[in-house]
């Protein structure tokens, strides 16, 4: 029998903002086990999701994207050529601009009007001879059509998802946002670091539904601390997790399905996320950039920060490891692994939205709240052409909503005493 909170929230109508959103259930205490289990494709009753067709498409995938990723990562560092620098230093794999292809080909093949907004082009491809690997890897994970796939079809798929494709104009718009791999530096080292392929879609200009697929997550309920939840530097590329949220639904993840050896069978239950039950500042753990320090915070003048600690003193707070990428950290709060992820604002470095779009929803779903440093909602329609950047003023705040007020007043009065 489902829980009556749960019930309720099902129940939900689709018509609620997928950026103003707010279930209406008590958070379970931190660290508790998730009970809600469902075995299904998707976990909950299509009558319940209006956008439930475009949740199965994304799922499948973003679950061929996180195979093809796999695949490319485990010769990544014996195939010389592999891995390309960006203008911006990024490093940038043919995992990247596969995903892109590969993500863009499935979703044009089911909802071929549906614009997208993602982070590669094929320029950049183009000019550094790696379009065959390319053409290749897409070709090895794509659902249709993979003898006649060409170059051309790779690089127009990439490109659908580029800088200038097209224009959005000032009405709200309807569209995919896709973060091919973010945390491309956590790819690179392997298993050592997490990363994530983000894909949500807006719908008249309010997030609906989102997907977030992480190979490396460790998959472990019997954690005992913090620490132990993220020690995944030993684990296999069979572990990993797709995370799924959609407007009135809440959030869920499940297993994804082994990458690599197809005699090892892994459950197919989705289970239902909350956010950690933490409501003081100091018991929260949190999460920031990895190319921010603490100190760089405004909560720096009132605490100090303990890495991977559980054990903090007075006028100290866990921070934990930086995990490589944005979606990590959104990962973290949704599944109550972190309390909050906070990001200032940088005028030498613009905000994308596919950073950010899929986490948002993910965490809004599961009972959190995401803003800026001011307390206002994160606006998609900022760039009113192409709906690319967002910009937060002071910075963005992710919290699991109890301590996510609290947080912003510590924020607004450090802030006006300097």
């Amino acid at each position: 029998m489902i829980p009556a909170m749960d019930l309720h929230l099902l129940r939900s109508s689709t018509g609620f903002s997928a950026i103003r959103f707010f279930p209406r259930y008590p958070s379970p205490s931190p660290l508790r086990s998730r009970l809600f289990i469902v075995r299904s494709n998707l976990p909950f009753p299509n009558e319940k999701a209006k956008y439930h067709r475009e949740l199965e498409a994304a799922v499948e995938a973003v679950e061929r994207a996180c195979r093809l990723c796999v695949h490319v990562q485990r010769s990544l560092f014996s195939v010389e050529g592999r891995i390309i620098e960006k203008k911006d230093q990024t490093p940038v794999t043919v995992a990247d601009f596969g995903v892109q292809a590969l993500i863009s080909l499935e979703l044009s093949k089911s909802f071929p009007s549906i614009p997208l907004v993602a982070e590669e082009d094929s320029g950049f491809l183009r000019s550094n001879n790696l379009v065959d690997p390319v053409v290749s890897a897409v070709s090895d994970h794509m659902s249709f059509n993979k003898k006649s796939l060409s170059h051309d079809d790779v690089l127009e798929a990439i490109d659908r998802g580029g800088k200038n494709a097209f224009a959005m104009g000032t009405k709200p718009a309807t569209y995919w946002i896709l973060d091919p791999i973010d945390g491309t530096r956590g790819f690179v080292k392997g298993s050592q670091a997490l990363y994530v392929v983000g894909l949500s879609l807006v719908v008249e200009g309010e997030i609906v539904l989102g997907v977030m697929g992480c190979p490396n997550w460790v998959v472990d309920a019997t954690y005992k601390s913090t620490t132990h939840a993220q020690s995944y530097r030993n684990s296999s590329p069979g572990l990993g997790i797709i995370m799924v949220a959609h407007v009135g639904c809440g959030t869920w993840k499940k297993r994804l399905k082994n990458m690599l050896d197809g005699s090892t069978k892994i459950s197919s239950d989705w289970t239902r996320c909350f956010v950690d039950g933490f409501c003081l500042v100091s018991d929260a753990r949190f999460c920031i950039p990895e190319s921010q320090t603490w100190e760089s915070l405004p909560l720096s003048v009132l605490y100090k920060a303990r890495i991977d600690d559980d054990n903090v003193g007075d006028k100290e707070i866990c921070l934990l490891s930086a995990f490589c990428g944005s979606l990590c950290k959104y990962l973290m709060v949704a599944s109550g692994r972190a309390s909050v992820f906070i990001l200032r604002a940088r005028s030498e470095k613009l905000i994308k939205v596919w950073d950010h779009a899929v986490g948002m929803i993910c965490v809004h779903e599961a009972g959190g709240k995401v803003t800026d440093w001011k307390g206002r909602e994160l606006d998609l329609a900022a760039d009113k052409v192409e709906r690319r950047i967002i910009y937060p003023e002071g910075g963005i705040l992710v919290t699991n909503g109890k301590i996510h007020n609290e947080t912003l007043e510590m924020i607004s009065s450090i802030s006006s005493a300097v």
